[in-house]
């Protein structure tokens, strides 16, 4: 069933999560545990990140070797555990970045084999490693060529021509928003400009990075749906478990802190962040559902310890999803 079809179906709040592959040569028993733990929430999808190619260089004998390879490979096989085992249906991401138009498409392709009907497209990170094209490949430069792209498919458009009984795909098509803006965008009315630009071309749903005032995430919907966009936009939370999250988050994301959460978790044991991380949650997503928002989705990466104790409190609030 297709993300958006849920969202319509849908008696009360859903809830969503989102994951990341194991490490290169890691074990994935780990992340089957994290699957487990959320799958008892009923989630209605669950995401998985891609990653592209990346540099590394080590040191030799002979001198510093540069390495390329793909630091967390998988998305294809947890989404077919997810969509198989679980019956949870799963949503790859689907990258711009790192990948030319024709293995995007075989992917779609193998994707759509496997029955998955919805994808996120989104740019990518920079990963510091410009992959060059072979002759007569192609790269999607923007989300919103991607998004082209995948739209094309499910019109039975594939970029060889002339093909033969080609069967249209039929992907549900994610995006990602920005209530705080992209920070290449010069401002956010240019980034939501961006977005309908998306939409256009096929989108059906947008999820937003992470924020932690629900007031940012309401304007952000307002200033959308004035610009003309009218899909449905799930606001994505993550929880703040560890001080370190006060400067890796805004670093790495892009998004601002409010003052009385920084203060309070500087002051804290380092115990005692996760309570406080867990509480401001509990807050946001309240005030998100007395909104009537559609979804709330969670990034949960690893460690499913933070919305477990998360969605204890939400009983006692009875928020239950």
């Amino acid at each position: 069933m297709k993300v958006t079809e849920h969202l319509q179906k849908a008696a009360g709040p859903l809830i969503s999560f989102e994951i990341i592959p194991p490490k290169r040569g890691g074990d994935i028993k780990g992340l089957l545990a994290v699957i487990e733990d959320i799958s008892k929430y009923n989630p209605p999808f669950i995401d998985i990140t891609s990653h592209a190619a990346e540099v590394y260089y080590d040191e030799t004998d002979t001198g510093i070797k540069k390495i390329i390879k793909r630091k967390r490979p998988g998305t294809l096989g947890i989404c077919a555990l997810i969509q198989n085992k679980y019956n949870i249906e799963a949503v790859p991401h689907i990258l711009c970045k790192g990948f030319t138009r024709e293995e995007t498409e075989d992917f779609l392709i193998e994707l759509n084999y496997l029955g998955i009907e919805n994808v996120l497209a989104i740019r990518g990170d920079d990963s510091g490693y410009n992959k060059p094209l072979p002759a007569g490949r192609s790269a999607n430069v923007y989300a919103g060529d991607l998004v082209q792209q995948i739209a094309d498919m499910n019109k039975g458009k594939y970029l060889e021509e002339g093909l033969l009984d080609a069967k249209p795909s039929n992907f549900c098509v994610g995006i990602s928003g920005y209530p705080e803006k992209h920070f290449e965008a010069p401002n956010l009315e240019t980034d939501i400009l961006y977005a309908k630009k998306k939409v256009e071309a096929g989108a059906e749903y947008i999820v937003t990075q992470m924020f932690y005032d629900n007031k940012v995430f309401f304007d952000y919907v307002d200033k959308c749906r004035a610009a003309g966009i009218n899909v449905p936009i799930i606001p994505g939370l993550k929880i703040l478990a560890v001080k370190s999250h006060l400067t890796t988050l805004p670093r790495d994301f892009y998004i601002n802190i409010p003052v009385e959460l920084s203060e309070e978790v500087m002051k804290a044991k380092p115990d005692h962040v996760l309570d406080i991380g867990v509480d401001w949650a509990v807050r946001q997503v309240t005030g998100l559902l007395d909104r009537g928002v559609p979804a709330v989705h969670f990034y949960i990466m690893q460690n499913s310890r933070p919305v477990t104790k998360l969605m204890d409190k939400l009983k006692l609030h009875k928020k239950i999803f």
